[in-house]
């Protein structure tokens, strides 16, 4: 949950919360024990304080603390201040990583505004476990404190020759390629039909060869270089998710 401290009441408000609850005017939002804790302890927050909810569905809405008692705190909707918005339709697909660069790569792609978040094992892959309900705070801490509306999906870990098996068609994979045949990584990508698309980045180590060869071979997937210099996989997912937006997604 976004650490901003709450401004007075009437001034726009700064503490922006998930909720699962349907949004609609006059809607009763009864917090969990965790989100109470933190508007009723942490904010100080006290009935009539203002604040912003949203659910990934119905926008986001202007809400008001109705009730504040130690362990338990309700919110009323008010009003919607933004509509539900789509975003990009970009899946990201990764090796994990150690657990404090998975947190960050998770956030970053709710930020850049990612679709699903699907996680690979492949043939050098480290992490052998994924906390899928780690990920999924993080989505929700990085959509609170970015004002982004949509939440990505999070997938379980499947491995890498099974996602490819199974591969939406239609849907192309930008696979990031130090011997992509294309210099420019912006070149490559306008040559993409615009749809639905989605990023594969590789395990700290890389990909074993026979990987490489496999993704080389299939119809569906583009290479890009990401440039003369070696990118830790989570700063290559940053690079790679901005060129992606800036050219198929909604930076255009």
């Amino acid at each position: 949950m976004t650490e901003d401290h709450h401004e007075a009441q009437g001034a726009s408000p700064s503490v922006r919360l998930y909720v699962e609850t349907p949004l609609a005017e006059g809607a009763r939002l009864d917090c969990v024990p965790a989100q109470a804790n933190y508007l009723v302890n942490v904010m100080r927050m006290k009935p009539g304080d203002a604040l912003l909810v949203f659910n990934g569905r119905d926008g986001e809405w202007l809400a008001r603390v109705s009730e504040a008692r130690k362990g338990r705190c309700a919110l009323l909707a008010e009003s919607r201040t933004r509509a539900q918005t789509a975003g990009p339709d970009i899946h990201y697909l990764f090796a994990p990583l150690k657990k404090a660069r998975l947190d960050y790569m998770v956030q970053k792609a709710t930020e850049l505004g990612v679709a699903l978040l699907q996680p690979v094992m492949t043939r050098r892959t480290v992490a052998e476990r994924v906390n899928g309900e780690r990920m999924r705070a993080n989505v929700i801490e990085a959509a609170e404190q970015c004002g982004v509306l949509r939440l990505p999906e999070v997938r379980e870990p499947e491995k890498l020759s099974k996602v490819l098996q199974g591969w939406p068609a239609g849907r192309r994979l930008v696979f990031a390629d130090e011997a992509a045949p294309i210099a420019s990584p912006l070149e490559a990508l306008a040559a993409m039909a615009n749809g639905p698309a989605a990023l594969l980045i590789g395990p700290e180590g890389g990909f074993d060869p026979a990987e490489r060869e496999m993704l080389r071979g299939l119809p569906f997937v583009q290479p890009i270089s990401l440039g003369p210099r070696v990118m830790r996989a989570d700063t290559a997912a940053v690079a790679a998710l901005a060129l992606m937006n800036a050219v198929l997604g909604d930076w255009r």
